[in-house]
């Protein structure tokens, strides 16, 4: 039967990783790769993920299977982390939260789950968004509408065109957002917009879905938090993505949650049951290891104020990076103005450079960054700086 087969193209960025570990280049830098780097390009294990382990192997008396659901203090706590607790204890009789194995097992599982409560359900997504959004919306047969989202040249929102858009949504149709820290663009919505976002959500009866991936990496775990928590306490109906790699730095432990909030507390039993029956389709139980260290985090006040630091330290290195970056360019007298790097959140922003220009970076200087010029501000640290401007000052010069 395996002769059918045909072999398929390696992912962009799976494909990139690959010729970065294979380069020889000593100056080489990853740009590419959407994982946080600290200052001597490592994505290290966080003090207090460290010490969360610690305690777990000391008390741990059982591996047997959590549930379909996972760990219930996790995802209660995962759930007062996204959105607050007051808000939390207010929508608690409307509200259900699974545990989910990471963000992409957050979005398979809620792409399944809307199948079965609409399989006629569209949903729109912004262009540009995170390339593996589509691939894990459509494998459960969800149709997929783009709304203009990301002004390339002039690097704003196309706010008004967005909504434009939206306005052809109709009321069985859903809305993915990026709740903060918008990959690949990293431009947010205000909160002015939020507002208008809300306000349209209620007129046309749209649900709104959300990908919560860095609360924490913009401008604060609260403040990441703003529009997730005004479109909860305003909607009806709300479905939240929220994932602990990033901001835990747990990556390889595949550990986040699914946030279902209804618009009555009798459709909650329906709702638990159809995300346990779904989940038990797919990979029938979550991981524990992720969840349970979060959960130690986050019930320990000490161990959850060492983490915030942590976070912090984290938020404010990639906004150092940020403003390191343009400064650096702007002393190299490069003609192009890079100053909104500055103004967006998280991990991500485009350069703003063409195809051309970006494999001159990847071929001429071995800095490596996908096609879209999206880069990771995080593979940046003060031993190659120097080098990345020296290297996009002779690309753009080379293509003026």
């Amino acid at each position: 039967m395996f002769e059918s087969l045909t072999s398929l193209n390696a992912d962009p960025i799976l494909g990139l990783m690959a010729a970065y570990r294979a380069d020889t280049n000593p100056e080489k830098i990853d740009l590419g790769v959407g994982v946080y780097m600290d200052s001597r390009g490592r994505t290290p294990v966080m003090a207090a993920v460290k010490e969360a382990e610690t305690r777990i192997l000391a008390t741990q008396d059982t591996k047997s299977y959590v549930g379909p659901a996972g760990d219930a203090v996790f995802d209660e706590l995962m759930a007062h982390l996204l959105l607050g607790e007051s808000l939390s204890g207010k929508l608690h009789s409307r509200r259900y939260t699974i545990q989910v194995p990471g963000g992409c097992g957050g979005l398979r599982l809620a792409a399944e789950f809307i199948a079965k409560a609409n399989s006629d359900a569209r949903i729109w997504v912004s262009n540009p968004t995170w390339p593996n959004h589509i691939p894990l919306l459509g494998a459960a047969n969800l149709k997929i509408e783009t709304y203009p989202y990301y002004d390339y040249e002039n690097h704003v929102i196309r706010f008004d065109e967005m909504i434009s858009t939206l306005k052809n949504a109709n009321s069985s149709d859903l809305l993915l957002l990026h709740g903060c820290c918008h990959n690949p663009c990293g431009a947010d919505l205000s909160r002015d917009q939020w507002h208008a976002v809300k306000d349209l959500a209620l007129e046309k009866g749209i649900t709104v879905f959300i990908d919560m991936a860095y609360q924490g990496l913009g401008d604060g775990l609260d403040d990441d938090a703003f529009g997730v928590r005004l479109l909860a306490e305003s909607l009806p109906e709300l479905i939240v993505v929220s994932s602990c790699s990033k901001n835990f730095g747990l990556y390889r432990e595949r550990v986040g949650a699914l946030t279902v909030i209804c618009q009555s507390p009798s459709h909650v039993p329906a709702v638990s049951s159809q995300l346990a029956a779904i989940a038990r389709g797919i990979y029938s139980m979550p991981p524990d290891h992720g969840a349970s260290i979060v959960r130690v985090i986050l019930q320990d006040p000490s161990l959850r104020s060492n983490w915030e630091l942590e976070l912090t330290e984290m938020r404010d290195r990639i906004n150092s990076l940020r403003a390191s970056l343009v400064q650096r360019l702007r002393d190299a007298r490069v003609k192009t103005d890079f100053g909104f790097i500055t103004q967006e959140k998280g991990m991500f922003s485009f350069l703003g450079i063409d195809v051309n220009q970006v494999r001159q970076l990847t071929e001429n200087y071995s800095v490596y960054l996908v096609d879209s010029s999206r880069i990771n501000l995080a593979g940046i640290n003060d031993g190659n700086i120097d080098y990345l401007v020296a290297s996009l000052t002779k690309v753009l010069a080379e293509n003026q």
